[in-house]
């Protein structure tokens, strides 16, 4: 990752700190993502890792924000579900000029999961836009396989144009 690349030349703790995320994160990808379902606290700290490794790259006019304190423990959810989203929150969230913000807010209880992903909209150039909605399309077939008839998704800009909303509703 270019990110920890550059960091090995400023700061050699953080770079170790970077390291170990991402073998946390390879980790879950190549071994969890085997599983029909995982512990949603393990699936919290692969999104906490992912967004560590992000903010190394990041200025200060970003704000973002994961709040999860809200979330059962032992609530089990089919892994890898909302990475694709937050991929996309960093991807089209993020202006190098403007000041942005990426809301993350998950709940979870016995009966449901909610993911609600909000980020400030700064939409690439079409010589720019890399996948063309791919992330999207997975995020929507992971959720039809592990909960079929079981899954609200809104999604879409806000009316002015500056921000996305993702809300994704599991019934468990």
């Amino acid at each position: 990752d270019y990110n920890i690349y550059a960091l090995t030349v400023v700061d050699q703790n953080r770079t170790q700190d970077a390291i170990q995320q991402l073998s946390k994160m390879l980790r879950h990808m190549l071994y969890d993502n085997q599983e029909d379902a995982v512990p949603l606290s393990d699936e919290i700290q692969f999104l906490e890792n992912y967004i560590s490794l992000m903010k190394i790259r990041l200025s200060q006019n970003v704000e973002i924000i994961f709040n999860h304190q809200k979330c059962k423990a032992g609530v089990m959810i089919a892994p890898l579900i909302f990475i694709s989203l937050i991929e996309n929150a960093f991807k089209h969230g993020i202006s190098p000029m403007a000041p942005c913000f990426i809301h993350i807010d998950m709940t979870a209880s016995d009966k449901e999961i909610i993911c609600r992903i909000e980020n400030s909209n700064h939409p690439k150039s079409l010589a720019d836009r890399s996948g063309h909605g791919i992330g999207l399309n997975q995020v929507e077939r992971r959720l039809e396989l592990a909960y079929p008839n079981r899954y609200i998704w809104e999604k879409g800009l806000s009316d002015d144009g500056k921000s996305y909303l993702s809300i994704i509703k599991i019934k468990l």
